[in-house]
């Protein structure tokens, strides 16, 4: 037979074949919707932790960009500040900064030791910078406590998909394949025809858990470093805003002002 009849022949056969060869697409929706029930189960598992996976990507991406964007602009309005009480009204129209966060915490605890030394005449908090600064490193330290558990909220979920996903995926695999078997114990029959369509449809489920673990460990590590650069800013925030509170108050505590006088510690820097 000449190399021209046998291209003949294989144009022929395929042009007999019903439908003609089916695409790579459709055939994985094929073999997903032609495997067994637990394998479909598996299946719908997976879909359910993708779709959750996905949500909590675009929700973390979101928050984290505009997290870092009013950040930002915060710290624009720090460093030109006239005074705490200003940049605190200011820092409330940014409730998604981080470090604004952990400056309304400073403030307010500021603040409230500030009302305190006026109503009750507490000379030595007056006199006493460093428990001051104590208290408000301590509301401080809450925040970023605060604001760290608020970026890692749902994280956890693409922790346990990216550990958990491939394993699920296997195990309805080792399912599919226990089924095959018993097919062919039931048929009598071991030839690759009896036996490759059901192993194909068992491996779908693997190829689905490492298309959902993939993303979500990607996404995980993504994220977690994102939250561990702003828990240090956040923290060199703190330690700066001490340093300049400390400097605001030891030259207030300086100036000369009247005994009968109560020094404002927060409303007058």
């Amino acid at each position: 037979m000449t190399m021209d009849s046998l291209t003949k022949t294989v144009y022929a056969a395929a042009e007999a074949l019903p439908g003609g060869a089916p695409a790579t697409g459709s055939g994985a929706l094929h073999m997903m919707l032609q495997a067994g029930p637990m394998v479909k189960f598996v299946l719908l598992v997976l879909l359910f932790l993708s779709v959750s996976c996905w949500c909590v990507i675009f929700m973390k991406y979101r928050s984290t960009r505009k997290a870092k964007k009013e950040s930002g602009s915060f710290l624009n309005h720090f460093r030109q500040r006239k005074s705490y009480a200003a940049l605190y009204k200011e820092s409330q129209q940014l409730q998604d900064s981080h470090l604004g966060e952990v400056f309304r915490q400073g403030y307010m605890e500021l603040n409230r030791l500030s009302r305190s030394a006026e109503s009750k005449g507490l000379q030595e908090l007056k006199s006493n910078p460093d428990m001051i600064l104590e208290n408000v490193d301590k509301a401080m330290q809450k925040g970023i406590r605060a604001e760290r558990q608020r970026f890692e909220k749902f994280l956890p979920l693409l922790a346990t998909t990216a550990s958990t996903a491939p394993f699920i995926g296997l195990f309805g695999t080792v399912w599919g394949i226990m089924t095959s078997f018993q097919d062919i114990g039931i048929m009598g029959a071991a030839n690759l025809a009896v036996v490759a369509p059901g192993i194909s449809e068992a491996l779908v489920a693997t190829a689905i858990g490492l298309a959902v673990a993939i993303p979500a460990v990607i996404a995980y590590n993504h994220f977690s470093n994102a939250i561990r650069i702003m828990e240090n800013e956040m923290i060199y925030f703190s330690e700066d805003f001490l340093d300049v509170l400390k400097r605001d108050l030891m030259k207030k505590f300086r100036s000369e002002n009247p005994p009968s006088e109560p020094v404002r510690l927060a409303a007058d820097m």
